[in-house]
């Protein structure tokens, strides 16, 4: 078998393709998905769903078990050549692979499944050929954004944000968009936003500048979806508040990729963001900047309590007696920021 040269990039061939999710809350899981989110449904057995956004069998499979977490993320490769590319590199830098097994595939809808360790634990998986679905969509959601852009982005919390992004250059060419520093109940945060193709941002790695502490249970802090129209974001934060779902933020306006959105608060704890119209990136012009402040407008806390962020501060103590899963092998000595 031949393999591309190690120089060639993959850089615009690499799009996030589905979120393996792990929980107890079916009940909840398919309330929030279906009836408030507004994706397709698809229940697969007792301890197995799916939900779909688009023609794709699989954009969240969902397992039956206890961690209440995302604990794996699949990318869709978009041709052999890259796939082998990113399987060679993987295995100079001596990280072991495992071959996903047919019935693994199938439940994700896909071909050639690769599975390799990634950042905080979370297991990253590549693909070939996602298999389109016979069935008719089912949505209360006119449409969703997925296509080139992929399925949209995941934000993940981190104690060594260098690691994490020399982790995704070393895998998959992910270039720097932009940055965004904040002061959230007076602690700053500096947000790091990683490109792997025209989408703003598939990966944002969020840490607390000048302390060593994770402040989130979970491995993610959210996952985001692009509807297809502004009515469609406007019916489901209906949908959300009418169903009883928390709301974790408001409808607001980033800064930096001025995407309108709202976060709510899943079944497993985690936010989902939905959101609509963030820029498309051209590779010609863009130049990475910093942002002050993470959104134009809106974005506020809904239902808040003091209660909640001295348990913020809690996880976050705790974290320093957690050392946080690395992949150093893949992520060298880090990316320092530019």
């Amino acid at each position: 078998m031949t393999t591309a040269p190690a120089t060639a990039t993959v850089f615009g061939a690499v799009h996030l393709g589905y979120i393996v999710i792990e929980t107890d809350r079916f009940a909840d899981w398919r309330r929030f998905g279906a009836d408030a989110i507004g994706m397709h449904h698809d229940s697969l057995s007792s301890d197995l769903m799916r939900f779909r956004l688009d023609d794709q069998e699989c954009r969240f499979l969902l397992t039956r078990g206890p961690a209440e977490d995302v604990v794996a993320t699949g990318w869709h490769i978009d041709n052999h050549t890259a796939f082998e590319q990113i399987e060679a590199r993987i295995r100079a830098h001596g990280v072991p692979l495992v071959r996903g097994s047919d019935e693994e595939a199938a439940l994700r809808g896909v071909e050639r499944l690769l599975r390799f360790p990634g950042p905080k634990g979370i297991t990253q998986e590549i693909f070939t050929s996602p298999k389109p679905s016979a069935e008719p969509l089912r949505m209360l959601s006119s449409g969703f954004v997925t296509g080139d852009a992929g399925l949209g982005h995941v934000a993940i919390t981190s104690t060594k944000p260098q690691l994490m992004r020399g982790y995704f250059n070393t895998v998959f060419d992910a270039r720097l968009t932009d940055f965004i520093d904040e002061t959230i109940s007076g602690v700053k945060l500096r947000i790091r936003f990683l490109r792997v193709n025209e989408r703003h941002h598939s990966i944002a790695v969020a840490a607390v500048r000048g302390l060593p502490i994770d402040p989130i249970r979970t491995r993610v802090q959210h996952l985001n979806i692009q509807a297809a129209t502004l009515d469609d974001v406007a019916r489901s934060y209906e949908r959300v508040h009418e169903l009883g779902f928390d709301m974790a933020l408001a409808v607001g306006q980033h800064t930096n990729d001025k995407e309108l959105s709202y976060y709510a608060r899943t079944p497993s704890g985690f936010e989902w963001e939905v959101g609509w119209n963030p820029v498309v990136i051209d590779e010609s012009t863009w130049v990475p900047s910093t942002h002050r402040g993470i959104s134009i407008w809106g974005h506020l806390p809904v239902g808040q309590t003091i209660i909640d962020k001295l348990d913020q501060f809690r996880l976050g103590a705790r974290s320093l007696a957690r050392p946080e899963l690395t992949v150093p092998a893949l992520s060298g000595a880090g990316i320092a920021d530019d």
